[in-house]
């Protein structure tokens, strides 16, 4: 299902922009998170599911989400979102992308 990507708020999009000035290797990441957005442009749930119940209370408080995914970035980084059906399209909100590290860390494995 075809979906429109969004920002959960203008700190992630501002993010992603200072990725994309970047000269550094944020540079690839920039580069992965565009190829991640086309694949969710395509089919909003490409990514994996999580279950709510390992949903972090964060998202859950700061959004008011009720389903979270995760796309697989290269190198172990990782892109969080979740979906909603909008008035004429499914959206894929995106909440924030994380290394590895950072996303056992939040989902405390």
């Amino acid at each position: 299902m075809k979906s429109e990507i969004r920002f959960a708020d203008t700190r992630i999009e501002k993010a992603l922009q200072e990725l994309k000035n970047s000269k550094t290797e944020d540079k690839k990441i920039y580069d992965w998170i565009c190829r991640a957005f086309e694949d969710l442009e395509e089919n909003a749930f490409c990514g994996i599911r999580i279950q709510k119940k390992l949903i972090p209370k964060v998202y859950i408080e700061k959004y008011g989400i009720d389903n979270l995914w995760k796309y697989d970035l290269p190198r172990g980084w990782r892109l969080i979102y979740s979906v909603t059906n909008g008035q004429v399209c499914v959206l894929s909100i995106i909440l924030e992308w994380m290394n590895h590290k950072d996303y056992e860390r939040r989902f405390n494995y």
